[in-house]
């Protein structure tokens, strides 16, 4: 197992975990970490908690679609991987996704809650891989990898 859910202050729903286990499977099939022992931590809740988070580790006081807190640099990450330095279960990092949120975007951006849900957890996984999107250089490497892991998925955009 990948992942671990925690559901704070929203219902538990199978299908959401359906979702996430499809979803990081192929994030981890494709950055060849199926013998890692890496996992992440998955936090399902609402916008109040989000902000809060946000709030606190960021000093960003607003609610927000996702979080991801990395707990590697990616320089470590890629050379622990080049290494197959994993002789002991990890944590890679945590997402927190505000369920409300992507429901709300999902019919802004008019496509499937699966599809936004899953363009989530994509976004987060490769935050917590090392990646960004600040500067464009990096938008570069990031958006690439996030769209081959939802195509591969056939999870299109509407």
């Amino acid at each position: 197992m990948f992942f671990e859910v925690i559901y704070k202050d929203v219902e538990e729903n199978k299908d959401y975990e359906k979702i996430i286990d499809k979803v990081l499977s192929k994030c981890f099939e494709e950055e060849n970490l199926l013998d890692s022992k890496l996992y992440i931590t998955v936090t399902l809740t609402n916008p109040e908690n989000i902000r809060k988070i946000n709030k606190e580790y960021r000093n960003i006081d607003r609610a927000t679609d996702v979080l991801s807190f990395p707990m590697f640099e990616k320089d470590e990450l890629e050379e622990k991987i080049e290494k197959k330095e994993f002789k002991y279960e990890d944590v890679l990092g945590d997402l927190i996704i505000s369920v409300e949120k992507v429901r709300e975007q999902a019919i802004e951006y008019g496509h499937s809650f699966e599809r936004e849900l899953s363009y989530m957890l994509v976004h987060g996984f490769y935050h917590l891989m090392g990646y960004d999107h600040i500067k464009e250089e990096d938008k570069r490497k990031m958006r690439p990898k996030e769209e081959k892991i939802l195509n591969d998925l056939n999870i299109l955009r509407k």
